[in-house]
């Protein structure tokens, strides 16, 4: 309670926001009865599961939880995982690499690292995966996507601080089949063509169905400042999935995924010849599986049990290299030249039983225990640079949650993890409590948790950048502890809906409070590049407010938006580049952005989208090196307004059950793109922001069969 109460009467932001509940508050008991409720608006009545780790209306889960399903991923025309997470309130996609391209998630200001991606509830999504999974998972394997934030997401565990993403993938649910295609052009210059089909059949008992899918992306290479260097990699995607189910008894259910995604991708200099002979190149092909398991049993109303098992494999063969301009290097370069090799194998299985208590002291009450394992092994070696990654880490853990329902419009969500992970000395005890107190047509929720980070290697740890004329690396400091971590915060949600129309919005602030933060501390350079060394620093504060708005007119017209205005800084100042003066801001973190989603449905065959997303201005490192960029320095950018638009044409086919949707498209319709990239083969590659590519226009079709 202490620590709460230092978090709280700490922080501005916080105290100030409370101000704005008030008002707000106010306002809605003031309107609440004026309009009638409409049942059928399906958005708020939404089943979600992240919250919980059980099925519960949207409405009643404790912790606010967003998605985004299948059909906003087509309207948006999302190709993959990476485009669709674009739009949601509080959530960043941002390209780390002008080479390879490799995306990051950001939570509420944080880094990748601190944000856990889930596959169907499982957390299998490694390390190495995290760099490109993003973009090599396509919307196809998709059904939707659960987000929570901040407090709310404790008890999934080790890097989920700043929030979680569970990616659920398709399941079979009726007979159909679908077929995709889609062409695009980049500013007129580069090709980037995908295909892909899924079909279903369920039995006549409907005791077991099948969904099959594949899915292939071929892009070319994209070169902005004509320097014969690629700003946008060449893809070769293909991925195929088979997930099953089977009801061998009316109250038992087996679920069965299995997905394989092979991936090629090059960025470099622009040349026909092998990566080791051009002048700088990034290679990488990867060959994935991602399964999992799941086992269910409702013994009655009252008693359930999950039992579930899944995994994860990635094996890459990867080239990072400059060709050296000294005639005594190159026979040493061409005898042993920098091509790795990586292999990555994650487990994860765990056992669940919920048990219903109709009458427990004062209402019924929800108890989950639960147990589970995660095993991850990674290893990354690139013998000519003497860089190796060989990590095992293995994480073993059990929690309790209740979900009480207090009254009609009170309830408490409360929970406790007690992880026992093989590099931290210490059982990590991690709790979360999670308040919901509904009105009419809003809710008030209030949650508080505490969250950790193991002293491993994540995602951008695996990434080797060119950078200072080199390469740049990361190692991990001998006495590198964990990251700890608290967060609060608090929202308010607002729906109101008639026969015609229905809008709302939603307010959240939130802070949190690390200690013993990871950073990156540059300690010199070998004969290869910069060395930077991961240590453990002060403490670190990220708080903010993020604003959602959503309104729907007739089924004609929906509009849905989120902004975030947010500050992120460590306690004391923190040097990035040798020589230039300590900060205490987070780089590549915009103190503002957000999105909008405007769809219009003018007539019943014909469907307008524009979406929209701001970037705000923010500091990013840049190195010295590029034949255009004499000194190191940290560079403030401009603010980016991406706008993007489709139209789409529905055609019926005979047969009523057959229709085609003919579409096209322009994103990023104002080419707003980074224009100041460095040239040349010594550039450094992680100076790179903004939009993930500039002006493109698209045309596809989607067959449909019912």
């Amino acid at each position: 309670m202490k620590k709460l109460k230092s978090l709280l009467y700490s922080n501005k932001i916080l105290k100030k926001s409370l101000y704005i509940f008030l008002i707000v508050f106010c306002l809605i008991k003031s309107s609440e009865k004026i309009y009638s409720q409409n049942d059928s608006i399906q958005r708020l009545n939404e089943v979600v599961i992240t919250g919980t780790k059980t099925t519960k209306q949207r409405t009643n889960s404790q912790v606010i939880v967003n998605t985004i399903n299948h059909t906003t991923l087509n309207n948006i025309q999302a190709c993959n995982l990476s485009e669709g997470l674009k739009f949601q309130p509080g959530v960043r996609i941002e390209t780390d690499c002008q080479t390879c391209n490799y995306t990051q998630l950001r939570i509420n200001g944080l880094q990748g690292g601190y944000s856990q991606i889930l596959i169907n509830g499982r957390p299998i999504f490694s390390p190495l995966m995290s760099l490109y999974g993003m973009e090599q998972i396509p919307t196809n394997m998709i059904d939707r996507i659960e987000v929570i934030k901040g407090a709310g997401s404790s008890l999934y565990g080790s890097s989920s601080i700043a929030g979680t993403v569970n990616v659920i993938m398709k399941k079979p649910l009726k007979n159909n089949f679908e077929f995709n295609y889609h062409s695009g052009l980049i500013n007129n210059q580069t090709h980037d063509n995908l295909i892909s089909a899924n079909t279903t059949k369920i039995s006549r008992t409907k005791k077991a169905g099948i969904s099959i899918l594949i899915h292939n992306r071929r892009r070319g290479l994209y070169d902005h400042n004509n320097d014969s260097f690629s700003e946008i990699p060449s893809l070769n995607n293909f991925a195929f999935g088979i997930n099953a189910f089977l009801k061998p008894r009316k109250n038992q259910r087996l679920e069965i995924s299995l997905n394989k995604i092979n991936e090629y991708r090059f960025g470099g200099e622009i040349s026909e010849q092998d990566p080791h002979l051009k002048k700088q190149a990034e290679e990488r092909t990867h060959s994935n599986w991602i399964t999992s398991l799941d086992y269910e049993v409702n013994f009655n109303d009252h008693l359930s049990l999950f039992t579930y098992l899944g995994a994860q494999n990635t094996e890459r063969n990867h080239f990072t290299g400059i060709f050296p301009d000294l005639e005594d290097e190159v026979e040493n370069y061409l005898d042993n030249p920098p091509y790795g090799n990586s292999n990555i194998n994650t487990l994860n299985t765990g056992l669940q039983i919920n048990r219903k208590i109709n009458n427990f002291i004062i209402g019924p009450n929800t108890l989950s225990l639960g147990i589970e394992h995660l095993y991850d092994n990674v290893f990354d070696e690139i013998k000519a640079y003497n860089y190796k990654i060989d990590q095992e880490t293995q994480n073993t853990a059990a929690f309790l949650q209740s979900d009480w329902t207090l009254s009609k419009k009170l309830s408490l969500l409360s929970g406790i993890r007690l992880d026992q992970h093989n590099l931290i000395e210490k059982y990590i005890l991690s709790p979360r409590y999670s308040l919901l107190y509904k009105f009419e047509k809003s809710q008030i929720r209030l949650s508080y948790g505490e969250g950790f980070r193991a002293p491993q290697a994540f995602d951008t740890d695996l990434h080797i950048a060119f950078a200072g004329g080199g390469v740049s690396r990361v190692n991990l400091a001998s006495e590198l502890k964990p990251e700890t971590s608290e967060s609060i915060s608090g929202s308010i949600n607002y729906d109101l809906s008639s026969d015609r129309y229905i809008y709302g919005f939603t307010i959240d602030v939130f802070v949190t409070q690390i200690k013993n933060t990871f950073l990156l501390h540059p300690i010199g350079a070998d004969e290869f590049g910069e060395i930077f060394e991961k240590q453990n620093g002060d403490n670190a504060k990220v708080q903010g407010i993020t604003c959602e708005f959503r309104f729907n007119y007739n089924q004609k017209v929906q509009f849905e938006s989120g902004f975030t205005i947010q500050s992120s800084q460590f306690q004391n100042p923190v040097t990035y580049i040798n020589g230039i003066s300590p900060t205490t801001n987070f780089m590549r973190t915009p103190e503002n952005y957000g999105f909008a989603i405007l769809s219009i449905y003018p007539a019943k065959k014909i469907f307008l989208n524009f979406n929209y997303i701001y970037t705000g201005k923010m500091q990013v490192p840049h190195l010295s090196g590029a034949e255009n960029q004499m000194e190191d320095e940290i560079l403030t950018t401009s603010t980016f307004h991406e706008i993007n638009s489709k139209l789409n044409y529905t055609l019926k086919i005979t047969n009523k059950d057959f229709k085609i949707d003919l579409f096209a498209g322009v994103k990023n319709i104002l080419n707003s793109y980074q224009n100041d990239f460095d040239v040349g083969k010594y550039r450094d590659s992680n100076f790179i922001y903004g939009p993930s590519q500039p002006r493109t226009i698209f045309i596809g079709l989607t067959a449909k069969y019912n």
